[in-house]
């Protein structure tokens, strides 16, 4: 069972309610499925570390999450002379990485 937010009052509601029990919308369930948890980002855990591990010097991975003004400054300086790199590889790691938006991309 996933939780997913109805589109018209924005209430987390399961995903096999015929409709929402605080509003009543009833082709909210089935049109618009959102992740659980709104602070989880849906950037790809997977495509950020690999682009990480194989591009960090270059800051690839900081574009694709949204972060762009840090990944012109990793452009420029090689990652932090890989430390920066470094430092992103073990925040994926550990599931605290962040997008542009601040949410956390984590391994679903």
């Amino acid at each position: 069972m996933a939780l997913i937010y109805c589109r018209e009052c924005g209430k987390q509601i399961s995903d096999t309610a015929p409709s929402c029990p605080y509003c009543g919308c009833v082709y909210c369930v089935k049109t618009e499925q959102r992740p659980a948890d709104p602070n989880l980002s849906e950037k790809d855990w997977l495509v950020t570390l690999l682009l990480c591990i194989f591009l960090g010097c270059l800051g690839i991975h900081s574009f694709y999450s949204g972060k762009t003004v840090i990944g012109v400054v990793q452009l420029l300086t090689m990652g932090g002379c890989g430390i920066w790199a470094l430092v992103d590889f073990i925040m994926l790691l550990c599931g605290e990485y962040k997008d542009g938006e601040g949410r956390v991309i984590r391994n679903r």
